[in-house]
């Protein structure tokens, strides 16, 4: 199922790199930006992380949340944020609960060979837990501008 703007967005719990609990609900009246990646310390995911992260302040200041979620571990996770010192929550969700429910795992194509596989994804979220925009293109690079051309 392929989630779209003006859905509700699907309830999700899951452990972050301290072990905290965080919950959707835990955003209620809040704006989120939850973004989807594959795995912690690669050359995209790592651009992805640190755009949003050196553009955290005016997300904040513009009353937005930022987590982000992957498969890898909460270990891996610790790591990557220590690393690269990011200021905002990654979920280890690495029985894919939370990816799924989000539509962010389906089909996939390289070099012509097909297989399932992680669809990196960003979604924005309002105070009213209501999907207000997908991105499933996300330029790593950018993606903070990419998100703020579209809200």
């Amino acid at each position: 199922m392929k989630l779209k703007k003006g859905d509700a967005a699907p309830d999700f719990s899951g452990f972050d790199q301290d072990g905290k609990k965080v919950q959707l609900i835990d955003f209620k009246g809040k704006k989120l930006i939850l973004y989807i990646y594959p795995k912690d310390n690669t050359p995209g995911c790592t651009s992805e992380a640190c755009d949003l992260r050196d553009n955290y302040d005016m997300w904040l200041s513009k009353g937005y949340q930022v987590v982000g979620v992957s498969p890898d571990s909460q270990k891996s996770h610790q790591k990557f944020i220590e690393k690269f010192d990011l200021p905002f929550p990654l979920i280890a969700d690495e029985d894919k609960t939370i990816i799924k429910a989000y539509g962010a795992w389906g089909p996939k194509k390289l070099y012509g060979r097909e297989y399932e596989g992680l669809l990196r994804t960003t979604f924005v979220i309002d105070e009213k837990s209501i999907i207000q925009e997908v991105f499933t293109k996300v330029k790593t690079k950018d993606h903070t501008n990419q998100i703020l051309e579209t809200i």
